[in-house]
């Protein structure tokens, strides 16, 4: 492939796919570390965050974000949502006319409540702007494990030129048209993800993560629907799928902090322990923003928010839940 790759963002996520296009195309990848990019580039790891893996040994990276896209023909950011304004300001003067720019981030950025392909928008408008979303646990996929994902551009032919440059024979790699409703769905099922942890680390059976998942399903479809995303997307790879392994595996962040809250543990005590971001304890009051801007009930994100913001416990959140009036399965409760 002739096109090539700049990533910014040296994190799990960010390593792992700076791997995945290295397979495809020349990719090279920034980070904030010079220890990073030195075992990537000597030892073709990233020990602090994906310890035991082996990345591509074409992969290159540097700590210089001009040095890795200013010849790049698609720029890729892999950085955290509450970071992502400030990083692409930064590399904005480096970024040649037009290319595409894909966000790798699921969340929303507080204050403003903006979208990560928002952001690409105001700061670089006139550049096709995507998101790279789905069921994707980056240690599993570094691994080698098989995966799906979606690629969500407004144009179809630049999505299928994309596909191109994300997909390998393990990682599969689907197309999207609503950037809205991929986008929503992989920033929402985060608060989801931290009440199936919270239900875990306090005991609760399967049932009771069924039934989270399952209503948690429902509250960020409401949410996501109201706000321009498709029914159809939100059962799909970006939202159901992404639910799933989100609130299910062991490996996901934000359901190690639900799980760890489940026991008892503090969440400062909790943030600090952590080497990586869990994307929804930053996103969840901006949901619950955008859930009384659009008139949404979302009981499930309400009593995480809850939880993480008004020092309420694990035990107050599910009495909440429990207390709520019982309707039709439609209806939100």
């Amino acid at each position: 492939m002739n096109l090539k790759i700049g990533l910014l963002g040296g994190g799990s996520w960010g390593t792992t796919v700076a791997s995945l296009t290295a397979q495809n195309a020349p990719t090279k990848m920034w980070a904030r570390s010079q220890k990073t990019v030195d075992d990537i580039n000597k030892n073709h790891r990233n020990e602090k965050y994906l310890p035991g893996a082996d990345l591509t040994k074409t992969l290159q990276a540097t700590t210089s974000i001009k040095e890795a896209i200013q010849d790049a023909d698609v720029i890729i950011m892999g950085v955290p949502a509450q970071s992502f304004r400030q990083v692409l300001e930064d590399a904005k003067t480096h970024i040649r006319p037009w290319v595409p720019i894909v966000s790798l981030a699921k969340g929303l950025e507080r204050g403003t409540k903006m979208r990560m392909t928002e952001i690409i928008e105001t700061i670089k408008p006139g550049h096709p702007a995507g998101v790279l979303t789905g069921p994707n646990l980056s240690r599993e996929i570094i691994a080698g494990q098989a995966a799906a994902s979606v690629i969500a551009m407004v144009d179809d032919t630049i999505a299928n030129e994309l596909q191109k440059v994300f997909r390998t024979g393990f990682f599969r790699v689907y197309t999207n048209d609503d950037v809205v409703g991929c986008e929503l769905g992989g920033a929402l099922k985060n608060i989801i993800a931290i009440a199936a942890g919270m239900g875990d680390g306090a005991g609760a059976g399967d049932n009771t993560r069924s039934a989270v998942i399952t209503r948690g399903l429902a509250e960020l479809t409401r949410l996501g629907v109201a706000m321009g995303g498709r029914p159809e997307t939100f059962a799909g790879l970006a939202g159901m799928g992404d639910l799933v392994a989100t609130c299910i595996s062991p490996l996901s962040r934000n359901r190690s902090v639900g799980f760890k809250l489940g026991q008892g543990q503090k969440l400062d005590d909790i943030i600090n322990e952590m080497s990586m971001v869990a994307e929804g304890v930053k996103s969840c009051s901006v949901v619950m923003e955008l859930a009384r801007e659009y008139n949404v009930e979302m009981p499930i994100s309400e009593e995480v928010y809850k939880v993480v913001h008004d020092g309420n416990s694990v035990r107050d959140a599910f009495r909440g839940l429990i207390r709520r009036p019982m309707g039709s399965e439609a209806e939100p409760g």
